[in-house]
């Protein structure tokens, strides 16, 4: 009864969701308010069916219901509770539906907090909101349904996808969609402002905390995603430019040049047309992210190998939303002011070098993910875009978007002074030259890109420093007026920096361990001993370990120092039944920012004997810790008043005297 009731629900959310696609954009039209105000009550109550669809199938995962085919090609009884959960969006149909309830989530938010919103402008946003809910609800119940009932009943279900059994799955999905889809709200904003022919720096500040939540999430995701596959697929690499991979990051590059361009229009009421057209591009990719994964056309670990039927009904979404936007874009875009006037140097320049160079590299990783797509569709022949073309094309674009990263903040606005931020630079000059020189001392001259890498890795990160120390005047006032200047400065400062310092370290960690790690393949007997990292390990022995629902063959490992053991370490191989499927648990040691991955081959030729894999990584957790200080300078952003969502303006109140 409960699996009818979602899906009643969610044919009703369909319903609505048609509503609010056309009520409040004939209402906009006409000034009817009533029509306008229909917009919020459609979306917030389009929201509550969805989260009342989404818990009827959470319902029939926790409760092992087999007689819906979803759980039965994906559970199982014996499965741990957190992955019955989690085992919800583990698959094509669970996740579309937590997508379109995402969707409906921001659009309920827009409903809720927009009050400030000019009332035709929300109600064109949340009818725009309402199309793209409309076009997925209507994939779910055309092709994906979730509650599709099998009959007879099977006694026991196929277990979720094995690689997919990990917390892992319980963070990046859901972080990854809040970034997808809640790009869509700056899509929604500027199709509605396309709409209206009329855009402002106004515009800009309500659209600005929209995608700095999307791209905070985002960034949060894409670094779940990397540590999990990290430490869960037992390859030892963090990035592979994956396909998929590059679906995810295409959005977030794009996202990033949406945020800092929004900024220079609201604060210049510059790059009106950019910004409006960066909007429509970033929602775009998430698009595109979603069709790749889901067409078929991908072999890939983070893809869902589905019917290609299902990409035909995608690709159709794809081409009415996108190509729509675009051709509204080309119709519109010359009614829209330009807007501000500015010289090159200034730091609107700086965020136009920036904006540049971001949607390059963009493209670069666009072109590289599809160009064997459209080769295999017109050829017939296959190729493979690996790392090679990326670290050859994708890097050396980073490299001078890095070295301008810290100039941007200490340019003044219109016309900037070049030289004077270069002196105000110093520290962060010597900071780099001091790490280089440090690197080729430590590595005999040998590794010059190592050195210069992290040379810039720090020159970024001072750089950030920088910016709050010269906004503080410490120099100049003292340390007591300069902790009261900092007190006061506006929390997006501090956002600002903390993104920028991020950046940095995540490079750290990225060219530490591109160019420090060590990996080393032993076949190992028991009591056998090999050193790497500095570390001693031995080779204790397997034995097997049953699990709720798979079988382990656990090899114990002890690390050992100048012969003394200060440290266990456990790497497995294990296999599910239900689905026929090894995995590879890795045994991961942390030492600070550096790690030992231990992962665990087949048997040798010899019984007692088993083939180990161990790398070195130095510094490599640093990539991770620079993302998620990435997001965090996001968040503190996001908790300056004049950027929070919904915020009212605040209004002086008067007193009346009598």
């Amino acid at each position: 009864m409960i699996v009818e009731l979602g899906h009643f629900a969610l044919v009703l959310a369909l319903g609505t969701a048609l509503v609010q696609s056309v009520l409040p954009l004939i209402g906009a039209r006409v000034g009817d308010v009533r029509l306008m105000e229909a917009g919020s009550t459609t979306s917030i109550t389009g929201f509550v069916l969805l989260a009342l669809a989404f818990g009827a199938l959470t319902a029939a995962y926790v409760g092992s219901d087999f007689s819906v085919l979803n759980v039965v090609e994906n559970s199982h009884s014996a499965k741990p509770m957190l992955y019955k959960v989690t085992g919800v969006w583990g698959n094509h149909e669970g996740s579309m539906l937590l997508w379109v309830l995402i969707l409906a989530l921001f659009g309920s938010l827009v409903a809720s907090f927009g009050r400030s919103l000019p009332p035709s402008l929300k109600a064109t946003v949340l009818s725009v909101q309402g199309w793209v809910l409309s076009a997925f609800l209507l994939f779910i119940l055309l092709t994906s349904n979730p509650f599709t009932r099998v009959v007879p009943a099977p006694f026991e279900g196929q277990d979720l996808n094995p690689i997919l059994q990990d917390i892992g799955l319980a963070i990046h999905p859901p972080l990854l969609y809040l970034g997808y889809v809640g790009f869509s709200i700056s899509f929604s904003f500027a199709v509605a402002a396309l709409i209206e022919g009329r855009i402002d720096a106004a515009w800009a500040r309500w659209v600005r905390p929209w995608t700095l939540l999307a791209w905070l999430f985002l960034t949060a995701g894409i670094a779940m995603g990397s540590y999990w596959a990290y430490y869960e697929l037992g390859w030892g690499g963090w990035w592979f430019w994956d396909p998929v991979e590059n679906a995810s990051f295409m959005p977030w590059l794009s996202g990033t040049a949406l945020l800092h361009s929004a900024a220079v229009m609201e604060k210049r009421s510059a790059l009106k047309i950019w910004t409006v057209l960066l909007a429509i591009l970033t929602f775009s990719l998430s698009l595109l992210g979603t069709f790749l994964v889901r067409s078929g056309v991908l072999t890939s670990v983070h893809a869902f190998a589905v019917d290609p039927e299902r990409g035909v009904f995608i690709l159709a979404i794809l081409c009415i939303f996108i190509g729509g936007s675009l051709a509204l874009f080309a119709w519109r875009a010359a009614d829209l002011e330009v807007g501000g006037l500015f010289a090159p140097i200034s730091r609107e320049g700086a965020l136009v070098f920036n904006n540049l160079f971001l949607t390059t590299a963009t493209a670069t990783v666009l072109v590289g993910t599809l160009y064997p797509l459209l080769l295999e569709v017109l050829t017939g022949e296959k190729i493979s875009v690996g790392a090679p073309f990326f670290d050859l094309t994708f890097g050396p674009l980073m490299v001078p978007l890095l070295f301008a990263v810290p100039f941007g903040p200490l340019l003044a606005w219109k016309r900037g002074d070049l030289l004077g931020a270069a002196q105000r630079l110093y520290f962060a000059v010597g900071a780099a030259l001091g790490a280089g020189v440090l690197t080729l001392a430590m590595t005999e001259g040998l590794r010059v890109l190592a050195a210069f890498g992290i040379a810039l890795a720090a020159w970024v990160m001072a750089g950030a420093l920088v910016d709050l120390v010269e906004r503080s005047g410490v120099r100049k006032v003292g340390w007591r007026v300069a902790g009261g200047r900092l007190r006061g400065l506006p929390r997006s400062a501090f956002g600002t920096a903390l993104a920028h310092f991020g950046v940095g370290v995540t490079l750290m960690g990225v060219v530490c361990v591109s160019a420090f790690d060590t990996e080393m393949v032993a076949t190992m007997a028991r009591g056998q001993i090999v050193e790497a990292g500095g570390v001693q390990i031995r080779y204790d022995g397997q034995e097997p370990r049953q699990g709720p629902n798979y079988r382990d063959d656990v090899g114990h490992f002890t690390l050992l120092r100048q012969g003394a053991a200060f440290a266990q370490m456990d790497s497995a191989k294990r296999f599910y039944p239900a689905r026929q499927m090894p995995t590879t648990e890795a045994g991961i040691h942390t030492f600070v920012f550096s790690q030992l991955y231990i992962s665990l081959g087949d048997a040798g030729a010899n019984g007692g004997e088993t083939v180990v894999r161990i790398w070195w990584k130095p510094m490599v957790t640093l990539i991770w810790f620079g993302a998620v200080a990435m997001a965090l300078g996001g968040l503190v952003s996001l908790s300056d008043r004049r950027l929070r969502v919904g915020a009212p303006a605040r209004r002086r109140s008067v007193a009346v005297r009598v």
